[in-house]
Parts: structure tokens; C-alpha cells; sequence
């Protein structure tokens, strides 16, 4: 215990051995959860019994990669944490369309909560509920564990917070499509994975039994995808090795009924890929017998048939199925729907922050991951203030140095200024200046100014639904609530325009470091920083060895790598449990 004493003490005091550590734990891929669990039976609002403390409460809602990267990097002796999520484990998400086949197992992919609470001697305090309601007003969240109602005590609670911290992701969004919720499988939570392992079999179990006609065992073993994004395409990918690799084998008499249908509605798969890898994909589908169907929109879902509309033609079409997997698009949950009506966003499509990751309109809540979006402030909303800002002898006229003076601040607060210069080749400050026939301007009024900036915010962009989004977002927050009295008081973001003084932190800067998508056969396609574009059989050993790093726990990183090699040997298991 000395020995970790110390090293406490030399971590704080030394920040380059604090760097050295996050990066080791970056290296490893380790993430960590603290919490625990000390529900009073009989009380139904929780409260912290020590009336000595003069912590903040920060209440964190969801367990998932946004709620994770932040507990494992706030500094927790400065704040009364407490950790609600309907699920007491975190779940590495992207290999959930290898469990639905069984390439990997479900445990492979969690970590209990717990398992960490336990090191933490309850510094962090987690139940298993979920949350019902925001009270913004009364800074109050009302709470409900979903646990066996027979058991005793009740199942509602409350409790107070200082600081709100909403990463409870998003559930599936069905675009009103009737039929969906009731015939379609999902891919959002490991169960629903479960689920799906459980159908497929289900399909071949039923496609054997004597009597049935070609056409009713075609039906059955028809499986429909919907939705053309990375998870729709890998989890087509690997049904495909699943049936081709094992199941051909041990239902022989059936292997020829098979037919696996990618739906997209767009012109494209993983249209939000390099248009390179997207290409790829098509082709390696094509001769693998996988079906896409692009520029078909999906009218209903009945309990055989699923109805389409073929944007091409304007024709519906009915195609018969024995499962659906539903991948398209993602939705706000009631409960943040109600919170925005609170705040005063209710004509919004999903729960909006700032570049601060605050919730506009409710200053001491926070939002992370899927469940929220950046709104990212136009430069053109404050072209009048930047340009006051800026000149500094009030001469009506802005020089190249009076806005080089300013610029670093503005790429801060506008990162879409840094991506307009980079995409249009603009080295210098004084590049913005030139008129329409290319000629350098030493200054420029505010109309010319306007001009030279009219462009800019068109590179903005909104933050894809992402693990990698939400992770770095975690990450960032934590750093703010770690560094807040310090910069309360030595702020260290860019400069107000509209105020004088400056922003006390940075704002959120998303850093995009590639993205992977499994084509089946054991081949792969990336998209790396630096537009480097990879694909084929060395490029899955790439995302074997990312993938294998990135995981929870040496635990987990243990048994998917144990996984991939069972799966090799011995192939994947049929079995319906």
C-alpha cells in the first residue's frame, strides 16, 4: 500500500508521468468502471449520509462507452459519484454481430460492473435501474430497477445531483415503419445478439422437418437485413461464414435454399466509408451471393413478408422471409424525449449540446454519445463580434496581422475554419484575403470580411453515432470536471467575442482515428487517418489485433482472442442455447 501511495503522489506532482500512464492505458485498450451499490431498503430517495462532505454530486447515466471513458478518467476524490444504468456491465459493441453467429461468445464481450466497484472500497456508488425522468428544476432524477418485482422492497427511487451526466445512448429508431417493432430482430444490446444466434438456428431447424415444399423451406431460410451501414454489413458477413463455414455442413439437404438481402435505401453500402471500401464491398457481396438491394425503401413488415418500395421504378414489391434484422438508424429514448421538451428543445430531432458538451438551455446538465449532438456554432453567427474583436484601432478596416492576431482563436472556437483552409490549399491568413481575381489585400472592411469567411461553415459536420465518438467524448468531459477549479480561475479555451474574457475550457475536438468494416472471408476494409484506405486478408489481422487491444479488461481480451482461436479449430456452434 506504501508503494501505491507513493506512486499517487508521484502522478500528481509530475505530469509527465501522468501522460506516460494514459499513454500505457491508450496501448492496452483498458477501460474501467467504478461504482457500487448501497440501496436502503425503505427509502426512496438516496442521499449521500455525510452531511460533512462538501463534494459535488455528479449523477452518470448509462454504463456504455460514453458513461465508461468517463468514470475511468474522473478524478473521484473531488466528487460524490453515483452511476445509474438498467445494465450492471459494460458491453464492447462492436463485436456484437460476431456473437449473433457465434464467432464470439457473449461473455466474451462484457465486464461486470462490479468487478471494479469492489477495488474502489464504494467511492463510486452504482444501482441497476433505469432512469423515468429528468427534473431539470429540481436538480432530480426518478429511477426505477427492473429487477424481480416479487422480491422485497420497492422499485422506485430518486436522487439529487449537482452535476447530470447523460450517456444513455439510443434505442432503435423504426421510422414509424408498421410491423417493425413486431416482427424484426435488432442489434443494440448483446441480448438482442442472443436473439438472433437463437433464429437463425431456428430457421434451419425448421427448414429440415419432412413435408415442407421447396417454396416454404426458400421462405425460411431467406434472411433479410435492412440497413446498409457497418453494422448491417458485417453482421451480413458474418451470417454468411456462419451458414458457408458450419451450418452448410450439418444441414446439407437444405444448403441450397439459402439467401441472405442487404436493403439499403440509399444508392450505396456503407455510404458513410471512402467511396474505394464501399465499391469493395459491393463486389466481394456479389460473389459471395449476398443480395443488395439498393434504393429500396422498406414500406412494412408483416409476419411472412416484407414490403418494399423500388425507388427506380416507383414499384412495390413483397419479398417473403424468415428473419428480418433491422439496422437502420438510431432514436432518442422517451425519457431524454420529455427532457428536452423541458429545456425548451422540443422541436428538435435529438438532444443538443454545445461544443462543452453542456445540454443547451440547462446549464449543469452534460450529454455524451448517441443519446446527444454537437451543435456546433456558425462563424457567421458572429462575423460582427469577431470582426470587433479583432480591430483593435477601431478603424473600420481589418489588417492580415490584426487577423492573424485572432485567428488561433477562432480555428478553437470554429474548428470548421481549420478544415475550409486545409480543403482549399489556404496556407497563410493573408490567403483569405484576396479578392475574386487572386490578389493579396493588406486589409479588408467588414463586407469583405464576410465575404472571405461566407464559405467556411459549409465543412461543418455532425459527429457519427459511434464507440470511437462517444469514448472521446467521456474522456474529454472528465478532463473538465478534473481541471475545474483550476481554470475557473485560469480559464484555458479561446477568447469570448461577444464578451470580454476567455472560454475556461476547450472546446470538445473530435479526432477521427479510422474505421474498420469486416467483409466476411476473413477479409476487411479500413479507413485510417491520413486517407489511407486498406483492404483485404491482411487488413482483418489489422482489425484482429485493434480489436483485441481496445477490449474492456485482460479478462475480456482473454476470452474474445480464445474465442477467434475456438472458432478456427473446431469452427462456431450450433447449438439453440
Amino acid at each position: 500500500m506504501r508503494g501505491f501511495t507513493y506512486l499517487s503522489k508521484v502522478l500528481h506532482s509530475h505530469s509527465s508521468y501522468s501522460k506516460l500512464l494514459v499513454l500505457c492505458s491508450i496501448s492496452t485498450g483498458g477501460l474501467l468502471v467504478y461504482a457500487e451499490s448501497n440501496v436502503e431498503s425503505g427509502k426512496q430517495v438516496v442521499e449521500q449520509n455525510q452531511p460533512e462532505s462538501k463534494k459535488k454530486r455528479v449523477v452518470v447515466l448509462g454504463t456504455g462507452w460514453g458513461g465508461t471513458s468517463f468514470l475511468k478518467d474522473l478524478d473521484i476524490s473531488s466528487y460524490d459519484v453515483k452511476v445509474v444504468s438498467p445494465r450492471n456491465y459494460f458491453a464492447f459493441t462492436p463485436l456484437l454481430p460476431s456473437v449473433t453467429c457465434g464467432t464470439v461468445e457473449a461473455r466474451s464481450v462484457v465486464e461486470p460492473v462490479r468487478n471494479i466497484i469492489k477495488k474502489r472500497s464504494g467511492e463510486i456508488q452504482f444501482w441497476e435501474a433505469e432512469c423515468l425522468k429528468i427534473d431539470p428544476e429540481n436538480h432530480r432524477v426518478s429511477c426505477r430497477s427492473g429487477i424481480n418485482d416479487n422480491l422485497a422492497g420497492h422499485n422506485d427511487f430518486s436522487l439529487q445531483y449537482d452535476y447530470l451526466v447523460v450517456a444513455v445512448g439510443a434505442q432503435v429508431n423504426t421510422f414509424n415503419t408498421p410491423g417493425v417493432m413486431e416482427h424484426c430482430h435488432f442489434l443494440k444490446e448483446v441480448e438482442d445478439a442472443q436473439r438472433i444466434r437463437r433464429t437463425v438456428i431456428d430457421c434451419f431447424e425448421k427448414s429440415v422437418i419432412p413435408g415442407l415444399s421447396e417454396e416454404e423451406r426458400r421462405t425460411n431460410l431467406h434472411f433479410v437485413i435492412v440497413g446498409g451501414g457497418p453494422t448491417g454489413v458485417e453482421f451480413a458477413a458474418e451470417l454468411h461464414d456462419y451458414v458457408y463455414e458450419d451450418l452448410v455442413k450439418i444441414y446439407p439437404s437444405v444448403k441450397d435454399f439459402v439467401k441472405i438481402t442487404v436493403i439499403q435505401s440509399g444508392d450505396h453500402i456503407l455510404n458513410t466509408f471512402d467511396e474505394r471500401i464501399s465499391s469493395f464491398a459491393e463486389q466481394k457481396f456479389q460473389r459471395d451471393g449476398i443480395e443488395v438491394s439498393t434504393g429500396c425503401r422498406v414500406t412494412s413488415v408483416s409476419d411472412h413478408f416484407i414490403s418494399m418500395k423500388v425507388k427506380s421504378t416507383g414499384k412495390n414489391v413483397e419479398v417473403p422471409y424468415g428473419m428480418v434484422v433491422w439496422s437502420s438508424g438510431v432514436g432518442t429514448r422517451p425519457f431524454v424525449k420529455d427532457f428536452m421538451e423541458q429545456v425548451g428543445q422540443e422541436k428538435r430531432r435529438i438532444l443538443t449540446t454545445d461544443e462543452w458538451l453542456r445540454v443547451k438551455g440547462c446549464s449543469n446538465v452534460y450529454a455524451l454519445g448517441d443519446c446527444a449532438s454537437v451543435d456546433q456554432r456558425k462563424v457567421m453567427e458572429d462575423i460582427s463580434a469577431i470582426f470587433k474583436a479583432a480591430d483593435k484601432d477601431d478603424s473600420g478596416t481589418l489588417s492580415v496581422k490584426e487577423f492573424r492576431d485572432v485567428l488561433e482563436d477562432i480555428i478553437i472556437r470554429y474548428p470548421q475554419v481549420a478544415l475550409y483552409l486545409k480543403n482549399k490549399h489556404l496556407l497563410e491568413a493573408k490567403d483569405l484575403f484576396r479578392d475574386s481575381e487572386g490578389n493579396e489585400r493588406e486589409e479588408v472592411d467588414i463586407e469583405g470580411f464576410k465575404l472571405a469567411l461566407s464559405h467556411v461553415d459549409s465543412q461543418m459536420k455532425s459527429l457519427p453515432a459511434t464507440a470511437q465518438v462517444a469514448a472521446q467524448q467521456g474522456t474529454y468531459l472528465a478532463r473538465c470536471f478534473n481541471r475545474w477549479d483550476q481554470c475557473k480561475s485560469n480559464p484555458e479555451g479561446p477568447r469570448r467575442f461577444k464578451s470580454s474574457g476567455r472560454h475556461e475550457f476547450l472546446p470538445f475536438e473530435y479526432r477521427h482515428l479510422g474505421q474498420f468494416a469486416p467483409l466476411g472471408g476473413d477479409q476487411a476494409a479500413a479507413e485510417l487517418p491520413g486517407d489511407w484506405v486498406s483492404m483485404g486478408h491482411s487488413t482483418q489481422w489489422l482489425w484482429y489485433s485493434v480489436y483485441a487491444s481496445k477490449q474492456v479488461s485482460w479478462r475480456t481480451r482473454y476470452l474474445v482472442v480464445g474465442d477467434w482461436v475456438r472458432r478456427y479449430i473446431f469452427g462456431r456452434d450450433s447449438s439453440r442455447i
